[in-house]
């Protein structure tokens, strides 16, 4: 299987960017997982979506200004990211796993991942 996440950029503080995590060979498993790493931290984790009955799970950090939904027809996950802050500002990732849901924060349970895309956010 492979995921690529795609749909970074630059954007200003208070914008919206959105990003998209698709996968090919496979449907994805039971969870898929954003992550982020910003520089000299880190993995942390984002934000969550069982694959089939589409609960999201959020970080607290995140909660309120992020959506994370799933797109069977595409076999995609997006994360909708609003009012986005300057500490927003990193490398994120998708990946999958079939874990469970008190693991779902654990970056250690997912072990097929996207290559990662940049999201910069300006002050």
């Amino acid at each position: 299987v492979q995921l690529q996440a795609s749909g970074g950029g630059l954007v200003q503080a208070g914008g919206s960017l959105g990003l998209s995590c698709a996968a090919s060979g496979r449907t994805f498993r039971r969870y898929v997982g954003w992550f982020r790493r910003a520089p000299g931290k880190e993995r942390e984790f984002v934000a969550a979506i069982n694959w089939s009955s589409r609960h999201t799970y959020y970080a607290d950090s995140v909660k309120g200004r992020f959506t994370v939904t799933r797109d069977a027809n595409k076999n995609a996950v997006l994360l909708q990211m609003n009012s986005l802050k300057p500490e927003d500002t990193a490398v994120y990732y998708c990946a999958d796993s079939a874990t469970v849901l008190s693991a779902i924060r654990d970056p250690r349970q997912y072990d097929h991942w996207g290559q990662g895309t940049q999201v910069t956010v300006s002050s």
